[in-house]
C-alpha cells in the first residue's frame, strides 16, 4: 500500500553505480517515495536546487567531486542547508563516518547495506519535525532564542543555520534545560533509534553544533561519562 504522506515525500539518490541506484529506488519507490537520481556530484547540486528534495541518499565515492564536498556545498548554501542528508559509504572506517557527520550529514550506512535498513531510516528523519514544546513555542536562554514553530534559533538576533537534527538537538535540551540528558536518550529522542548508531555520532553533532553557536555554547554543558544538558550560565 502507498500512503499519501509518503509520496509528497521526494528523495534524491546520488550514486555513480548504476546498480547501486537501481537498488535503492526500487526499494524507496516500494515504500511510496518520490524518487529522482543524479550519477556525479554536479548534477546533484543542481537537482538539490531546482527539485527541493525532502532528503538527500548521497554516496561518499563520485567521481570527480566527491561526496564530502557535495554534502558542504549544500550545507553552505541557505537553499540547501536544512536538506536532511544519509552518507552511504563503502569505507567503513570510523574518520571517514565522522568527517561525513562534522560536514552535516544526518545519519550513515555503511556499504553493503539492507535496503530494508535504509527505507527505515529514511522514515524515521522524514518523521521527524520541530521538537513539541513544553511550555512555550519559544525558548529564550540570554542571547539565545529558539523560535520552535518557526524552526530558527538566532544569537544575538542573527539567525544561525543549523540541519534539522542540530535544531532538534539544541532544542529538546533547551526544554529539559538544567537536566542532564545521556547520550542514549538524545539518539532516541532526537535520532528516534535505538541501537542503530554510535553514540558518537551524539558527540559529532553536539560539536559542530557549538562551533556553530559561538559564544552562545556556553549553553551547553557536558556531563562528563554521562551526557550533555543545557544550563543558563
Amino acid at each position: 500500500m502507498v500512503f499519501n504522506d509518503r509520496v509528497r515525500s521526494k528523495i534524491l539518490v546520488v550514486d555513480d553505480e548504476p546498480e547501486a541506484v537501481e537498488l535503492v529506488e526500487f526499494n524507496l519507490k516500494q515504500a511510496g517515495y518520490d524518487v529522482f537520481t543524479a550519477l556525479d556530484g554536479a548534477e546533484a547540486l543542481t537537482k538539490a536546487r531546482t527539485k527541493s528534495p525532502n532528503l538527500i541518499v548521497l554516496d561518499l565515492m563520485l567521481p570527480e567531486m566527491s561526496g564530502l564536498e557535495v554534502c558542504q556545498t549544500l550545507r553552505r548554501d541557505p537553499a540547501t542547508a536544512r536538506i536532511p542528508i544519509i552518507m552511504l559509504t563503502a569505507r567503513a572506517a570510523e574518520i571517514d563516518r565522522v568527517l561525513g557527520l562534522e560536514l552535516g550529514a544526518d545519519d550513515y550506512l555503511t556499504k553493503p547495506f539492507s535496503p530494508r535498513e535504509l527505507v527505515l531510516r529514511v522514515k524515521k528523519i522524514l518523521q521527524r519535525g520541530p521538537a513539541a514544546p513544553e511550555a512555550a513555542d519559544t525558548l529564550r536562554c540570554g542571547e539565545l532564542l529558539i523560535d520552535v514553530p518557526r524552526h530558527i534559533l538566532s544569537v544575538r538576533g542573527k539567525a544561525i543555520e543549523l540541519t534539522a537534527t542540530e535544531f532538534k538537538l539544541v532544542t529538546i535540551l533547551a526544554q529539559r534545560r538544567g537536566r542532564v540528558q545521556s547520550r542514549e536518550q538524545l539518539l532516541r529522542d532526537v535520532w528516534e533509534y535505538n541501537n542503530l548508531v554510535d553514540t558518537r555520532t551524539v558527540d559529532t553533532h553536539m560539536r559542530r553544533l557549538r562551533e556553530k553557536l559561538g559564544p552562545a555554547a556556553k549553553h551547553l554543558d557536558t556531563v562528563r561519562g554521562v551526557g550533555y544538558r543545557f544550563v543558563e550560565a
